[in-house]
């Protein structure tokens, strides 16, 4: 039994340390990046039009 309260112990402690780190890490802003993710998409349109074109143009030459 005693085996169980020091599992239960030890998993709690690591619990905490990941909690703290995350608080951590959001107080220092590694999670801010909100806007890349919503345009990415937009972006890489842009591009494969932007390579086509250029496919097109060297093909009538």
């Amino acid at each position: 039994m005693s085996v169980i309260y020091v599992l239960l112990t030890i998993s709690i402690l690591i619990a905490i340390a990941f909690f703290i780190a995350f608080i951590i890490a959001v107080k220092k802003g590694q999670f801010d990046d909100s806007y890349s993710h919503s345009v990415r998409m937009l972006f890489e349109d842009e591009l494969v039009k932007e390579k086509s074109k250029k496919s097109i143009l060297t093909k009538k030459d």
